[in-house]
């Protein structure tokens, strides 16, 4: 596929209040793509918005391939570790072999018998992880999955998403983390005010950012 997403006069109304675009937007079909933005910018709703969680307002959305979807918190069944992943697999048509498979890349192998909500937050999010792509999806969808997370467990999700990357899973990932959107972006689509100011290769984004929006991000700036 030439494409993974394509919207066309997006928009998102709540409240009285334009909340998203309108925008038009084409995603490449491989590599990471980061949503960036200060605060309130509208990055989790749009992402939200391309995975069909919510309807817009007005315009459309095309997408193609089976889709998965990762938020911050993620929901952990009252399961072991191995029974949370062997659940997901399962509905995915898969075998105990693709389980432990997944275990073993989420390095998650040697706790498949604790309960899944005695794991740390990290922990959590790699088991998260796995179980998203447990379905083999062609795009991932990832909203903050390292917000207030340390740095040794922040290294271990972006492993996990690399990965997928280099295997052929689109990945859409919205992070307030400039450092993390640098080592994971191949593209950035920058959001301000709900409104899209650039969407680029991420090299051109962090070293010559055209919108004036952007810049002030970059720089720290408080972006009003």
């Amino acid at each position: 596929m030439a494409e993974s997403i394509r919207t066309v006069g997006l928009s998102l109304t709540a409240g009285g209040k334009r909340r998203v675009g309108p925008l038009n937007l084409i995603l490449p079909p491989t590599g990471t793509t980061v949503i960036m933005g200060p605060n309130g910018a509208g990055k989790s709703l749009l992402l939200r918005l391309l995975h069909g969680l919510i309807a817009p307002t007005t315009g459309s959305i095309v997408s193609a391939g089976q889709q998965a979807m990762v938020f911050q918190r993620p929901v952990m069944l009252r399961r072991s570790v191995g029974a949370n992943l062997m659940f997901a697999v399962r509905r995915a048509g898969g075998t105990p072999a693709d389980c432990q498979r997944l275990l073993a890349e989420a390095g998650l192998a040697d706790l498949a018998g604790q309960q899944a909500r005695s794991l740390s937050g990290g922990e959590q999010q790699r088991l998260a992880l796995a179980r998203a792509l447990a379905c083999e999806p062609d795009i991932l969808f990832l909203d903050e999955p390292t917000a207030s997370l340390d740095p040794a467990a922040t290294l271990a999700i972006e492993e996990q998403v690399s990965k997928a990357a280099s295997t052929g899973t689109k990945i859409i990932l919205v992070t307030h983390d400039a450092g993390q959107a640098r080592r994971l972006a191949d593209d950035v689509v920058f959001l301000h005010d709900g409104i899209l100011c650039e969407h680029t290769v991420a090299a051109e984004f962090f070293d010559t950012a055209t919108s004036p929006q952007a810049r002030a991000y970059l720089s720290g700036q408080i972006v009003l």
